[in-house]
């Protein structure tokens, strides 16, 4: 389905704007100690802001493996975005993935806290880069 460009801009405004929120409902979780609810919300705030700038590009994928190739090739191979971002990305997507799925996991404060200065940065360059 094409989408019209007054629909792409709204549907970019939503997914940017449940980027921002989610990361504070994940701030909130990490206060309360929840790490793999944390896991999970971190992930999303990322995915959310990712699909918001793909959606800005013209670009969609149906699936969550589908949004880390297109932002890759378009956002990381050609150097818009670092590639430590481009790690971060995925490693936040590994995380989440191991504490929906992974019954023999552990998702404690040491694997959450050291990731929250680089979601942060990772949101607002993103955001950066949609709002330009």
């Amino acid at each position: 389905m094409k989408l019209s460009e007054e629909e792409k801009k709204s549907l970019m405004t939503n997914r940017m704007n449940r980027a921002l929120e989610t990361w504070e409902e994940t701030k909130g979780i990490i206060n309360n100690k929840f790490w793999y609810a944390a896991a999970n919300r971190m992930y999303y705030a990322c995915y959310y802001m990712t699909t918001a700038l793909l959606i800005k590009q013209g670009y969609s994928a149906s699936t969550h493996s589908g949004v880390i190739r297109l932002f890759g090739q378009y956002f990381v191979s050609t150097g818009v975005v670092s590639r430590e971002m481009g790690r971060l990305y995925s490693k936040v997507y590994e995380l989440r993935q191991s504490g929906d799925y992974d019954d023999w996991i552990s998702i404690g404060e040491e694997d959450i806290l050291p990731l929250v200065a680089y979601v942060d940065e990772y949101l607002t360059v993103l955001k950066r880069l949609i709002d330009e």
